[in-house]
Parts: C-alpha cells; sequence; structure tokens
C-alpha cells in the first residue's frame, strides 16, 4: 500500500511543477511581467463530457461508472468512494479484485453487494478537485423470517394469537398474510408484519403464510403453524345405526383436538373394554367401536367421551334392531296426470311386518303454500330384498290432480319396531299424460337402480304446464296494479 501512496505523491508533484513551474515565488508575481506568460499561455482546463448519474443494480449485477474528460493533460484521474481512493490514473488502489477500469477511466464492478452502495466520484487531480458523481444503489431482493424462528405458535382457545414475521431487502418489501391450508383457496388475510387473530377456535388452527414482495425478482414466504389448545371436540358419523343379531356394526366418532385425548367408549353408563367380539380401534382422530355377531343385548344408546387437560366431550349414538329410515328413489315428475309411481327402500335385517305411507296435495298460489290432509295407506310387506338387508318396494299412487304438487312420507316396522319417519319427499303430477309411445320407449330406464333415465322428458312437459300456470298468476297480479 506504501507503493501506491508513493506512486500518487509523485503523480501530484509532477502535476504542481507541470502547473506553476519550477520557481514558486514566480506565482505570486504579475503574469504579464513574465515574458514566459505570453510564450506559453496557461493550458486548457478539463472538461467532463460524461455526466453524473443515478444507477441502480440489483445484487450480483454488473455495473459501469463512465468518466470521459477532455483535455486532461497531464493531470491525474482518481475514482474515489467516500474518502476511500479506489485508481490513480491507470492504477487499481483497492484490492477488490472486482473492480476493474474498462477503455479510458469508465470503472465497472462486478457481482455488486449491498456495501457497494453509495456516491463514486471521478476526480481531477488539479488544484481545482473538478470531480463526477455517481450514485449507486444496490437493489436486494426481498427475504423474510418467521417470528419465533421455530414457526410454531401455540395458543389456548378463546385467546388472542399473534403471528410474525419480519422482512428485508431494498426497497422496503411489503408484507401480507393468507391461509395456506383453507378450503376456499388462499384468501387475503391481512397486510403488516403481525397476523393478530382473536377469540381463537380449534378452526383456526394450521398454516399461515407470510408473504414479502418489493418488486425485486420472484416474492417470497415462510410459514408459521397456529396450534390452538382446545377441550376435545366430536362429530359422530352417524347418530343412528342400524344392526342385525348375528351381523356386525360399526359406530364411528370423529374426535377434534391438540392435545391428545383419551378416548372410552360406554353402552348406557357401563365402560367399555375389548372382548372376543367387541375391538376398539383408531385411524388419524377417527375411532372405531366394532361388534362382531351381534346379540339383543348389544343393542341400545352408545356414548363416545373424550377427555384432555383442557376439557371433555360426549356424544351419543344408538344402535337399534329397527328399520332404518326409507330412501325414496323415484324421479321428481310424473308421467301422469293422476297418478305416481313411488319407489323406496328400507334397511332391515329381519322381515319387514309393515309399511304406513301417507301422502298429501300441496294447496299452492303466488302469495302462499298451504298443505292438505294426509292420506294413509297401509301396505303389505314386499316378498323380496335387493341385498340381505335391503328391502325395495313400490307403489302405484292413484286418484290424484293433474298438474299438481304433492308430498308423501313412509314409515315401517319389523320385530323391533318402528323406524323413524322418513324425510318428506314431493313430487309432481302432470297437466297431461305422455303419449304412449313416449310411455314405451321410457318403462326400460324406470327400473330400480336408473330411476331418471326419463326424467328429462316427463320435466319438459311438466315444466311446460308449470310455466302456464305461473304466467296466469303473474298476469292477475299485473291486473290488481292496473
Amino acid at each position: 500500500m506504501a507503493g501506491y501512496v508513493c506512486h500518487i505523491l509523485l503523480f501530484f508533484l509532477f502535476a504542481q511543477e507541470t502547473a506553476y513551474g519550477t520557481s514558486y515565488g514566480n506565482s505570486l508575481s504579475d503574469p504579464l511581467s513574465d515574458p514566459d506568460f505570453i510564450d506559453n499561455p496557461p493550458m486548457i482546463q478539463p472538461k467532463f463530457t460524461s455526466r453524473s448519474q443515478s444507477i441502480r443494480a440489483v445484487i450480483g449485477d454488473t455495473i459501469t461508472l463512465p468518466c470521459e474528460v477532455d483535455n486532461l493533460g497531464n493531470n491525474i484521474l482518481l475514482w474515489r468512494r467516500g474518502s476511500a481512493v479506489v485508481t490513480a490514473s491507470n492504477l487499481i488502489i483497492t484490492r477488490d479484485l472486482r473492480f476493474k477500469l474498462l477503455k479510458g477511466y469508465t470503472l465497472q464492478i462486478k457481482n455488486v453487494r449491498p456495501q457497494d452502495a453509495g456516491d463514486y466520484s471521478c476526480q481531477v487531480g488539479d488544484h481545482d478537485n473538478r470531480d463526477l458523481v455517481h450514485t449507486v444503489e444496490i437493489l436486494v431482493p426481498p427475504s423474510v423470517r418467521s417470528v419465533p424462528e421455530t414457526g410454531h405458535v401455540t395458543v389456548r382457545k378463546g385467546g388472542t394469537a399473534t403471528l410474525e414475521c419480519k422482512a428485508s431487502g431494498n426497497p422496503v418489501p411489503s408484507i401480507s398474510w393468507s391461509r395456506k391450508d383453507s378450503l376456499h383457496g388462499a384468501p387475503h388475510l391481512a397486510e403488516g408484519p403481525t397476523l393478530t387473530l382473536e377469540s381463537v377456535s380449534r378452526q383456526d388452527s394450521g398454516t399461515y403464510r407470510c408473504f414479502a414482495d418489493n418488486g425485486i425478482r420472484e416474492p417470497v414466504f415462510v410459514d408459521l403453524q397456529l396450534i390452538v389448545l382446545s377441550p376435545p371436540e366430536i362429530t359422530v358419523e352417524k347418530t343412528w345405526v342400524h344392526a342385525g343379531e348375528g351381523y356386525e356394526a360399526q359406530l364411528v366418532c370423529t374426535v377434534h383436538g391438540d392435545s391428545t385425548p383419551e378416548m372410552m367408549w360406554y353402552q348406557d353408563s357401563f365402560l367399555l373394554h375389548p372382548n372376543d367380539r367387541r375391538t376398539m380401534d383408531s385411524r388419524g382422530d377417527k375411532h372405531y367401536l366394532t361388534i362382531r355377531n351381534v346379540r339383543q343385548s348389544d343393542f341400545g344408546n352408545y356414548s363416545c367421551v373424550a377427555e384432555n387437560t383442557l376439557g371433555r366431550a360426549k356424544k351419543y349414538i344408538e344402535m337399534s334392531g329397527r328399520p332404518g329410515p326409507a330412501q325414496f328413489h323415484s324421479p321428481m315428475y310424473s308421467r301422469y296426470r293422476e297418478m305416481y309411481n313411488l319407489t323406496w327402500s328400507v334397511e332391515s335385517f329381519p322381515p319387514i311386518e309393515e309399511i304406513r305411507l301417507l301422502y298429501r296435495k300441496l294447496m299452492m298460489n303466488e302469495s302462499y303454500q298451504h298443505p292438505g290432509r294426509w292420506h294413509d295407506v297401509i301396505l303389505n310387506p314386499p316378498s323380496t330384498r335387493a341385498e340381505s338387508y335391503r328391502h325395495i318396494m313400490t307403489y302405484t299412487i292413484r286418484n290424484l290432480d293433474p298438474n299438481s304438487v304433492y308430498e308423501t312420507i313412509v314409515q315401517a316396522k319389523n320385530r323391533y319396531g318402528w323406524n323413524e319417519v322418513s324425510d318428506i319427499f314431493q313430487f309432481y303430477t302432470l297437466s297431461s299424460d305422455m303419449p304412449e309411445e313416449d310411455v314405451e320407449q321410457t318403462l326400460g330406464s324406470t327400473a330400480f337402480g336408473n330411476p331418471f333415465g326419463w326424467a328429462n322428458r316427463a320435466q319438459s312437459s311438466s315444466c311446460t304446464s308449470w310455466l302456464i300456470v305461473l304466467g296466469i298468476l303473474l298476469l292477475q297480479r299485473i291486473m290488481r296494479f292496473l
């Protein structure tokens, strides 16, 4: 380094001798009295032909800082960064190998770093110290980290959760939050370095994503895991399970809770334990009670109980030999004006002893809907089954009103008793029967297992009738206003 300094001093001395002559005393005399002034007029002053620039570069890029000078003469050209000398004339003073002088005095910097930002001066080493200044800004892509660094935040149910991340880069990145594991995509939640969730519940548990973006390259993100400690919560697939003696039955409870709960099964108020007919196992958050070779004593009320350090939860399931609720398989629209073919199925391990069907008409106009009286029909049980425990039955309801809406329910009984009443099923009669050829074409598609094959054809006819009715009602309402 000392050798470089000596070179600089020598260049300066040379420049001084050239500019002022060897006699320092003459520099204070009147130049017009000096005969050399007439024979040797003053040199033309150096002039920068390059202009100052503000240069923005992304970290890792290569930049060039131009410095073109006319009439440099014997003056020395320096590159400075702050007070540090980078180059002197054609000499590289800095030891940083990323710096290089190109043709002329253009300064090149490779693989720029954040610390390379600042003002760079190209300076003429004369008594006026003329300089050309370039300002360099280094753009840094965003980076982001979670707070805490583990990325895990734990809070009790009902409390307030604060998720935080910190970002850096140039320009300063903007921060946004979204829910990674949302069932409805990744909705935008908030802006800023913190996300606050108040009165958290179990549903708030999951992965939250913090994005940082400053327009330099791609946005980056970090994931934070929110754990909500809560008492166990239980859901059941079926609150009523149909079973048959000699068959196998399975009860299922789904247990939610971040603190691993202890799971227990009860029949009535008696705690159950595994035996040769009864097993208890779990897969994930689902817990199973399986009973093989069901006996009549196994029927009754069961409960699954989950408990952890934060609380306790219980859900009930009834296992019964009574028939299951009826399931309807008929299309919504009839093919006829005055009758309707209703098809349904009932699950029952023992034979069905009795079936009860109820139906009624709905009185409707543009402003209200009023049900008529129920018609009660007792039916003989079916003689065949589609499966070992599934009973299928079809009944034709006659003497209906054309172009009307009806609703029906079905109930079944076996030796254990009546089942729960089915859900209400609605059907529609046509304003006119379908043509005979259309009926023949659709008969093959009305068998159980494909009950909707002719629905489009029937629906088209019925919809036309209903549109006419609705048009008349609408016209009546308009006339009242007129």
